[in-house]
């Protein structure tokens, strides 16, 4: 454009010069000159021959010089438009490089300890520092058109399941105050439709969590479990009695499960909490699901939803999954059970893992502090930001290939904790994706790719980690990679083809 621009430029300073000098040879009388031959000779079409070319190369350069202020005004227009933009890219480009000084942590020393399992992903990031005139800009908005959303409206959806669980929260603590059950907290919206996005077109899938709390006469440990997988971290809960013999509830003298009197002990045989949810003293999570069915199951008669609403408990065998439906509407709700780790948002819970081998395995879940860091994007994010339809994009996309919905969303979250909130805006959709792409294709082929909240330093404030979480070293989702030359293979061949994929939607949209 400069070149071009720089050529417009000559052209009109040498048509310019041509008419200076017409119009100085009309004042020396070459006019004159010229014209008195002609009219001697009675060449008259000669006469009108010249005077028809002077007025085609007039006609010329009035022509270009409208152009070229038709061209400044549109330049002018777009810069005015998009000179914000331009000015957060700028400052985003000036803080990888280390010139941050607003406090935002995108230097290069930075994303090298943050992602460095997208490190590989340089030439995708790197090729898109841009103008804001997006190359993929049309072809993008014909792409969102042809994209079937989730039929459900999610925040409808998270606001109806956050309203049945504080229902439920007043029963659970009615039900359980004076008894040796687990003491349940309020429930904790997490999963895919409280982050604001969905995996599937329907049949959404509200995910929460409830803490629980050891009861009166018990104590939580969490312990963790070396053994089996070591490249994950599995934990064990142990239940304690403690002595209460000195302690009183509400004026009574609260009964004590390490030292009972004798009849007592004959007559309350399975007080304890140890006889009820534990296997080897340790707390059982299928026997710990069943409970929570029961109880859910036995309460909703009393909650004002069973009006209008009807509930159906459906199989899970980790967690308390069930559908209610007035008709008209349905809602599909998982029930998630855990204990928090310190004050920290990680907690050890029930989520399912294919590789459990034991009832009284407990995951470590990260569900409470990605929850956190979308909702902090959320924050940040321009009023038309399409990152949340970029993600379920790209996971649709990759139906039916080896990737995993976590580690498609893992890629993602590294790219948007790198990237500035203005990059993901309407006319960016088609150059993320490829973002996306190319990074996931770089981590297959270096066969790593970090965990996002284990180890990462570079979260946003008001998401805690415990301790030994945040000086974890790399976490790496794909250890099997290492260990498995063809399924590294397959990996890569299968990360090609979905390159290839959206190539192909870039291709047809052109």
């Amino acid at each position: 454009m400069e070149a071009r621009a720089k050529l417009q430029e000559e052209e009109k300073i040498r048509l310019e010069r041509e008419v200076e000098q017409l119009v100085l040879r009309q004042g020396a009388g070459a006019w004159g000159d010229l014209l008195w031959p002609a009219l001697q000779h009675g060449q008259v079409w000669a006469l009108a021959g010249l005077l028809l070319l002077l007025l085609a190369l007039w006609s010329i350069w009035r022509k270009r010089s409208l152009r070229r202020e038709e061209h400044a005004e549109e330049n002018g227009g777009a810069n005015e438009e998009e000179g914000r933009n331009v000015d957060a890219n700028e400052e985003a480009a000036g803080n990888e490089e280390g010139n941050d000084e607003n406090g935002e942590e995108n230097n290069d020393d930075g994303n090298a300890q943050e992602g460095n399992d997208v490190a590989a992903n340089a030439e995708g990031v790197v090729g898109n520092e841009f103008d804001n005139r997006d190359p993929y800009d049309d072809m993008g908005r014909r792409v969102l058109e042809r994209i079937r959303w989730p039929v459900q409206n999610l925040k409808k959806g998270c606001k109806w399941t956050s309203a049945l669980m504080e229902n439920y929260a007043i029963y659970f603590r009615l039900v359980l105050s004076n008894s040796f059950f687990p003491v349940l907290e309020p429930a904790i919206g997490v999963g895919s439709a409280f982050e604001g996005w969905s995996p599937r077109e329907q049949d959404v899938v509200y995910q929460v969590l409830i803490p629980m709390t050891s009861p009166r006469g018990h104590s939580f440990h969490v312990e963790l479990d070396t053994a089996g997988q070591t490249h994950v971290r599995n934990f064990r809960i142990r239940v304690q009695r403690e002595c209460t013999c000195s302690r009183e509830q509400r004026g009574k003298k609260m009964q004590c499960f390490l030292h009972p009197p004798e009849e007592e002990l004959r007559s309350n045989q399975d007080s304890s909490l140890l006889d009820t949810l534990c296997t080897d003293s340790y707390l059982d999570v299928q026997k710990t699901a069943r409970w929570f069915c029961q109880l859910v199951r036995a309460i909703w008669p009393a909650l004002p939803q069973s009006h209008n609403w009807h509930l159906m408990l459906l199989p899970s065998t980790r967690s308390c999954q069930f559908k209610v439906s007035n008709g008209r509407e349905s809602y599909r709700i998982e029930m998630l059970f855990g204990v928090r780790q310190g004050y920290s948002d990680v907690f050890v819970s029930s989520q399912p893992r294919h590789y459990h081998t034991s009832s009284t395995i407990w995951t470590e879940s990260y569900a409470v502090a990605e929850m956190k860091f979308f909702k902090y994007i959320a924050r940040q994010a321009p009023p038309d930001s399409l990152h949340l339809k970029c993600l379920q994009f790209f996971i649709r996309l990759q139906v039916g290939l080896g990737f995993s919905t976590y580690t498609a969303k893992t890629v993602f979250m590294h790219l948007l904790n790198i990237l500035p909130p203005s990059w993901w805006r309407r006319r960016h959709f088609m150059s993320r994706l490829l973002d996306m792409s190319k990074s996931l294709r770089a981590c297959v082929q270096m066969r790593q790719l970090n965990h996002f909240i284990v180890g990462n330093r570079r979260l946003p404030a008001g998401i805690s980690l415990p301790p030994d979480v945040l000086m974890a070293g790399n976490y790496n989702l794909f250890h099997d990679l290492v260990m498995d030359p063809v399924a590294h293979s397959q990996a890569m061949s299968q990360s090609v083809d979905l390159h290839r994929w959206l190539m192909r939607i870039i291709d047809n949209e052109e």
